[in-house]
């Protein structure tokens, strides 16, 4: 995997920065809402779309490839394990809801908030 630190592109964002609005607490925990595009140039997060985090990656979706990809994105750009992230919906598609466990919404977003400047 493609070890380059994650680039933040301003352009595509539709969103409030400060809201995180693709993170959600519900009773059974913490989400991530995820748009991916696979096969992308680089690894990056491209801002926050229709309520999702946009995130390129260079694996293409091919056997599950993409998805372990995202798993090991979200674990470095958190330092977190990559045990932490399960893909609670969306395996096969573009559109991915990822259940984050040992973190809580509050240190979840604290983590998130180098990057919102950003978006």
């Amino acid at each position: 995997m493609n070890r380059e630190r994650p680039i933040v592109n301003r352009k595509n964002s539709n969103s409030s920065p400060s809201s995180l609005s693709f993170i959600e607490e519900t009773p059974k925990g913490v989400y991530i809402r995820i748009r991916l595009q696979p096969r992308a140039s680089k690894n990056t997060i491209d801002g926050i779309k229709d309520s999702a985090l946009k995130v390129r990656l260079t694996s293409p979706p091919v056997e599950g490839e993409a998805n372990r990809a995202l798993i090991g994105f979200l674990s470095d750009i958190l330092k977190t394990k990559k045990s932490s992230f399960t893909i609670d919906s969306g395996l096969k598609s573009r559109d991915k809801r990822v259940k984050v466990e040992g973190l809580s919404l509050l240190e979840l977003k604290e983590k998130f908030s180098k990057y919102a400047e950003l978006f």
